[in-house]
């Protein structure tokens, strides 16, 4: 991992915005590779998403939609263990997202005066699970849990066909679309299966979806991008990041597992530590050299730790390290020193934070309750995670009385005239004309 020292150095934050360490593929140009794909399979529907699955997937042939015998028969093969990992987490996350949805509040502004705010959940979700590099049955979970919380009618789930397993989404996502009793399942990946969800595809019965969501890659980020605002997304969730927050009281093994176990995702997955030590910084890395070489994906931990996305940042104190973090907006950040809560005080922008040596990230990827699906690429600058409020839109409901409006009747017509619309006071002074009781 290469090394940025910032210390001794009085940065402004555009400055560490310019600094901190990113992929080199950008999701603009990502954009303009994707926006084609998205544009052609709105056009052509069905014969764009084949070509499609040909071109990346190397599929051809196969049903789009997957029957849904084959979802619930595909249980038969999920090893029991796994199986209760799955029930696990599923039983976990709900209990997480609930506490995500606010009750219905009821306010009084005046004696017969009345606000009602709720939370409606969205009609129609299209959930995205990627199947590229690993299979992932978690964000299957994930996503269909969460909506499914907020009360979400109609759920559509999108992976890659696979070449191995007869032209159906690998069979772990398979297994999790069943547990979560999800039975509208298409074989469709990356940016296609994006441009599906919402512009629809009526020939394999795929009506389009009020939002997006789900993780993936660069290219799926994209296209969630492109098709923003003629749906909704989550967030641009690209490829996995960590940023630790760590001094020379953390476990230097600790740090150097968490750094390779987000690694492993893909080579252009992004492992950042930001000490004070720069001799702990030292133990970590041969932690990382003696770690990564024996674990199973060597190669393309190496390729992740080694490419410009990732590194080790030296800083002069924590604060510094908070502001850095901050600037970085990473996806997932870890904190693990003398004083976790003193550090966490100044972090006000990440995707999901993990506090002490024993809350690893990966235990948010699985376990923890909590949910995995987070904005990327610095965008928990202003961006959530997925979570039951993503598919809730909070809506006023109004309800005044006749003398309640007559109380407040002089002064809006009072500020209607000032803004130049007088009828707007005159819908109001028509409600007290004589004859209107």
């Amino acid at each position: 991992m290469r090394t940025i020292d910032l210390r001794g150095r009085d940065l402004i934050r555009a400055e560490l915005l310019q600094l901190v360490p990113r992929a080199a593929l950008s999701a603009d140009e990502a954009v303009e590779r994707v926006r084609p794909l998205v544009a052609d399979v709105a056009a052509r529907g069905e014969a764009a998403l084949r070509e499609q699955a040909r071109d990346f997937d190397g599929v051809e042939g196969h049903a789009l939609r997957v029957p849904a015998d084959r979802i619930a028969s595909s249980l038969a093969d999920c090893p029991e263990e796994v199986e209760a990992a799955l029930r696990e987490l599923i039983s976990r996350l709900r209990l997480g997202s609930a506490a995500q949805v606010p009750d219905e509040r009821v306010t009084q502004v005046a004696a017969g005066a009345v606000i009602r705010q709720r939370w409606q959940p969205v009609s129609r979700v299209g959930l995205y699970a990627p199947g590229g590099k690993a299979a992932y049955p978690s964000s299957v979970i994930m996503n269909a849990v969460s909506a499914q919380t907020a009360g979400v009618p109609s759920l559509a789930l999108a992976s890659p066909a696979q070449r191995d397993n007869d032209g159906l989404p690998h069979p772990a996502v398979l297994w999790a679309a069943a547990l979560c009793g999800i039975e509208e399942v298409y074989a469709i990946g990356g940016a296609g299966a994006i441009a599906a969800f919402a512009h629809g595809v009526p020939e394999i019965g795929l009506d389009p979806v009020d939002v997006v969501t789900g993780p993936g890659n660069v290219f799926v980020a994209a296209a969630k991008r492109v098709v923003s605002g003629l749906v909704g997304i989550d967030s641009e969730a690209g490829t996995t990041e960590i940023l630790i927050i760590a001094d020379d009281s953390a476990d230097p093994g600790f740090v150097a597992a968490d750094l390779i176990s987000q690694a492993e995702h893909d080579e252009a997955a992004a492992s950042v530590l930001v000490t004070d030590s720069a001799e702990f910084a030292g133990r970590v890395a041969a932690e990382v050299s003696a770690r990564a070489a024996g674990t199973r994906h060597a190669e393309r931990v190496a390729t992740a730790l080694g490419g410009q996305q990732s590194a080790v940042i030296l800083v002069d104190d924590l604060a510094v390290a908070a502001r850095v973090s901050n600037a970085y907006g990473p996806e997932h950040l870890e904190i693990q020193t003398r004083d976790d809560d003193a550090v966490l005080a100044s972090i006000s922008d990440a995707g999901a934070i993990f506090l002490g040596g024993y809350t690893p990230v990966s235990l948010g990827d699985y376990l923890a309750g909590s949910n995995h699906v987070l904005p990327t690429g610095g965008t928990a600058r202003f961006a959530a995670g997925l979570g039951a409020h993503t598919f809730l839109r909070p809506q006023q409901v109004i309800s005044y009385d006749r003398s309640a409006l007559a109380l407040v009747e002089e002064p809006l017509v009072a500020l209607a005239g000032a803004e130049g619309l007088p009828a707007h006071g005159e819908a109001v002074s028509a409600r007290f004309e004589e004859g209107n009781a």
